[in-house]
């Protein structure tokens, strides 16, 4: 059965190749087409994967050239400098960001441009106030300050410092003015809130008919910034019919480290205060004993003003304040650089640390340069050490702190009432006897005073029943004072005063030639007329105040 059954099968098989043979040119062009076909497939997949890459090279062009339209715009509206296109470049900037895909919106990079310019959540911006509102009054409070694109720290710090300026002077207007151009364009592209620089909030209170004007910086100190409002503010202060400048926080710099005022004292205590309460400890004593030390940033500058970050670490060190360490972004002074004060903080042997601004606001600095995770933030170089067993942050500016707030109401509140008590007839020269005294010298604008390196004071002299003051001033751009009114000044024979060379040093150790003049003081305690006239042959007229000795 099985040789049978083989038989058959291979019967079978000679059979089935015999009818595949009789086949052979019919089957032949059958398989020819069916190649011909596969070929035909196979060209139309690769022409269509490299349609595909195509669409994906032309896909992500297009998405590159989105961007760098956005980038573009960003760019141009990051500058210091308002023009008569910043409006429309502001709506182009945000319309362009508001048509991207989030892929688009990752790819936006340029000269000064991120996805953080739009995309980065700082807060609920309807929750500042610009205070830039018409029909105010005669007398108007100008807050100015630098400025900041954090919504929240704007409101909290800029904000609170304003909110509590307004509540003690419920008379007058209180409004304000930022000086970085670059912020203001920034808040008003992403968030379309538009707020005044220095120009625009002056332009405003002429045209509001505003005829008292004293001005409140939120600086820190008599810096750059606070020479730039000095600077801008020169413009128009002949429109107004007093201008009164406000200190910034930490009041007169002083000549070298070693001087401090009881503002850097009040500041100092503030901040360490809050500082402790809120990283949750009884008191800075028992920080110490926990090897905690306090490390507070501040911004740092080239400017003459920067040894006041060193007379701030003297205030600390008078209070006792062993753990308490001070530093600044750009290292100015020298030893307040990153790398120093580490190596500061190694030394007195404290193993954790905490990070706070020193800064009236809790911005982009307190973000990114002290909180930040690249490698160059403060909070990444204290880590990268090695040296201590813990670093935290407390981004908080000095703004919301209610000590500072008060403190700047009090340096508001003397700027209104330096223009003296009308009712006072003033002390006459017989309340001295003869001889030199240091006394007060004060005026009604920020541009004319004494110089920085005297404090406010001048040399008086008492003789034979007269009084006069020599006072240094801060340049020879003041080139005549006329004691009187300045068209009194005007008139053909005014006996003008003329002034002397005055070599000044500064805390760098650098100097300088000023004008200084010798000025006649009818009566002390009470303000006088004193005109002056600078080097665009312009008068202007001035109230003084010569203070009574201090015996």
């Amino acid at each position: 059965m099985k040789k049978k059954l083989v038989t058959v099968m291979l019967t079978s098989a000679v059979a089935a190749s015999l009818l595949v043979g009789c086949g052979k040119s019919d089957d032949s062009t059958t398989a020819a087409q069916d190649t011909a076909a596969g070929t035909e497939q196979v060209t139309e997949a690769k022409t269509t994967e490299a349609k595909g890459t195509e669409e994906k090279s032309t896909g992500a062009e297009d998405d590159a050239a989105k961007a760098k339209e956005v980038a573009d715009l960003i760019d141009a509206i990051y500058v210091q400098e308002r023009t008569n296109e910043t409006d429309e470049l502001c709506a182009k900037a945000k319309a362009a960001w508001d048509a991207l895909t989030d892929t688009q919106k990752e790819l936006v990079e340029g000269e000064e441009a991120d996805p953080d310019y739009f995309g980065r959540d700082t807060g609920d911006a309807s929750k500042d106030d610009p205070l830039n509102a018409d029909n105010i009054g005669e007398k108007e409070i100008l807050v100015v300050s630098f400025g900041t694109s954090f919504n929240d720290s704007r409101a909290q710090d800029i904000g609170g410092i304003e909110k509590a300026i307004a509540a003690a002077n419920p008379d007058w207007s209180v409004r304000r003015a930022f000086t970085a151009q670059i912020i203001i364009n920034h808040v008003q592209a992403r968030d379309g809130e538009k707020i005044d620089n220095m120009d625009q909030a002056l332009e405003r209170a002429v045209a509001n008919g505003v005829k008292e004007l004293v001005v409140q910086p939120t600086h820190l100190m008599h810096g750059a910034e606070y020479d730039e409002l000095k600077e801008a503010l020169a413009k128009y202060e002949a429109k107004f019919e007093s201008v009164r400048v406000a200190e910034p926080l930490l009041g007169e710099v002083g000549a070298d480290a070693t001087v401090i005022n009881e503002d850097k004292k009040a500041v100092a205590e503030a901040a360490v205060a809050e500082a402790v309460k809120t990283s949750g400890f009884e008191s800075l004593e028992k920080a110490a004993e926990d090897g905690t030390a306090f490390v507070f940033m501040g911004h740092g500058t080239a400017h003459v003003a920067k040894v006041s970050y060193s007379q701030m670490a003297t205030q600390m060190q008078q209070l006792g304040y062993k753990n308490v360490f001070i530093g600044t972004v750009e290292g100015e002074p020298e030893d307040t650089a990153c790398d120093k004060v580490i190596e500061a903080v190694k030394a007195a042997g404290y193993k954790k640390v905490i990070l706070r601004p020193l800064m009236v606001v809790a911005g982009d600095h307190a973000n990114n340069d002290m909180a930040g995770d690249d490698d160059d933030s403060w909070k990444s170089m204290f880590i990268a050490s090695g040296a201590f067993d813990s670093v935290d942050t407390q981004i908080e500016g000095l703004g919301r702190i209610e000590a500072i707030e008060k403190l700047y109401v009090a340096h508001t509140a003397a700027a209104v009432e330096s223009k003296g008590s009308e009712g006072s007839t003033g002390a006459d020269a017989s309340a001295l006897k003869d001889g030199e005294y240091q006394a007060k010298f004060t005026t009604d604008s920020s541009m004319f005073k004494v110089n920085e390196t005297y404090n406010d004071m001048g040399t008086l002299t008492v003789k034979d029943g007269k009084m006069t003051i020599h006072i240094s001033l801060q340049s020879e751009n003041i080139v005549n004072l006329f004691p009187g009114t300045k068209d009194e000044a005007e008139k053909d024979g005014a006996e003008l005063l003329q002034p002397s060379k005055d070599s000044v040093t500064y805390a760098d150790g650098t100097t300088e030639t000023v004008n200084g003049f010798d000025v006649p003081v009818p009566y002390l305690d009470k303000e006088f007329d004193l005109a002056l006239i600078g080097t665009k042959g312009k008068w202007y007229d001035h109230k003084v105040i010569v203070a009574t000795p201090e015996s």
